[in-house]
């Protein structure tokens, strides 16, 4: 009779182990109900921002929208409310509400903190979801209620490393959740394929796949409004000088792809260290070279109504800058550029706001991270330098 009950035992584990189990994680991934803290000063404190330095197009504006420390990457829920993430200096999440239709925000709610460099933020289907360097956490039904504020793990299998940990993460139009995962080191060759590679998931953290390999640090990735394929942002390698190689803007047309890295740099730039074990032509070329080491990292199409007719369905980069060319040779990005796409590649790549460096001491006063599009066709920029959000409007 023991050994009959054991194995019934044994069987009754095999039959219902799977929803067993995932009880017991839901029970270990959810947490506590907080309130989140509600901020009101200082969210329109113009010290330190020098928009009398930035040159924009003719027309357009630039004013602050909201100060919040080391602002990183943007999300917009259909209600209006901008979610914001954190990343080097800062250990929080945000969500700004503009309660008087003003385009400035009056109240800043800081929804969580003491997280592992929270740089991604998205919104889907009522919840918000965060990326820390390793885990994934899914705030459900955040807008009923920010006193009442709880999170879920849905995913905690990413790499642990720092360098190049932090996520940017969006929701694509067939509803999966994509997940970059940076390279370890500057120029390596990782014997784990999730590493330099662009995965995508379900919502509730099932499924993980590779979407993309060759990717060695994006953090910007968007899907153009009449073609729906995805575009990203790829910072180049450094330790090649000062002119190469280009930064990237890339096209991904199907699942699967390689985008070169670490053999191949701006489609075709042999890597001195590992470029001998497989040519240039194997992988898939930038749909746009950007400049070098001018560090890409938000890029959003505008589809809106309120930028001029030629502004229609431009990919806006938000350049954050370099950090390691030589005095004698000056920093580049810290700006915003756009690029026209025409049957899927760059035609035109242009300087749209241009001043958040300053050429002459070499010194940047801010440095652009992310870019969203509000639902006026007005865009917001964060700047984790200045600790601000920007929005730009056109008025003619």
């Amino acid at each position: 009779m023991k050994h009959l009950y054991t194995l019934s035992l044994i069987t009754l584990s095999m039959l219902f182990g799977c929803s067993t189990s995932s009880t017991q994680e839901e029970e270990k991934t959810s947490t506590p109900t907080w309130s989140a803290t509600k901020e009101t000063e200082g969210l329109q404190d113009m010290t330190g921002i020098e928009f009398d330095q930035l040159t924009l197009p003719e027309g357009f504006k630039i004013e602050l929208y909201a100060r919040v420390n080391n602002a990183r990457s943007l999300a917009l829920s259909p209600s209006g409310v901008v979610y914001v993430g954190n990343r080097r200096g800062g250990d929080e999440v945000y969500a700004l509400k503009d309660l008087d239709g003003d385009f400035k925000a009056d109240v800043r709610y800081v929804l969580d903190t003491g997280m592992r460099m929270p740089n991604g933020v998205a919104f889907y289907d009522g919840d918000l979801y965060v990326a820390e360097v390793s885990k994934l956490w899914r705030y459900e039904n955040i807008e009923e209620d920010f006193t009442k504020v709880s999170k879920t793990l849905i995913y905690d299998d990413f790499p642990t490393d720092a360098h190049h940990g932090w996520k940017y993460i969006d929701f694509g139009p067939d509803g999966k959740l994509y997940v970059p995962v940076g390279a370890p080191c500057n120029i390596c060759e990782s014997k784990d394929s999730i590493y330099a590679s662009i995965t995508r998931m379900n919502p509730d953290g099932s499924g993980r796949e590779v979407y993309a390999h060759g990717v060695r640090n994006t953090v910007g990735f968007t899907w153009h409004p009449e073609t729906g394929d995805m575009y990203f942002t790829d910072n180049g390698r450094d330790a090649l000088g000062d002119t190469i190689p280009p930064c990237e803007l890339n096209r991904i047309t199907e699942a699967g792809q390689h985008f070169g890295y670490p053999y191949c740099h701006g489609g075709y730039i042999a890597d001195p260290e590992f470029g001998d074990k497989y040519p240039c032509e194997n992988f898939v070329k930038p749909a746009q070279q950007l400049g070098p080491h001018v560090a890409p990292l938000g890029v959003k199409f505008n589809n809106g109504n309120m930028f001029p007719e030629e502004y229609k369905n431009l990919a806006f980069i938000a350049e954050h800058g370099s950090w390691n060319r030589t005095p004698e040779a000056g920093h580049t990005g810290h700006k915003i550029t756009t690029v026209k796409i025409e049957n899927g590649q760059g035609v035109a790549y242009e300087d749209f706001i241009t001043g958040f460096l300053n050429k002459e001491t070499n010194q940047a006063w801010g440095r652009p991270v992310s870019i969203v599009f509000l639902p006026d066709g007005s865009m917001l920029i964060s700047d984790d330098l200045k600790g601000a959000i920007y929005r730009v409007s056109y008025t003619g």
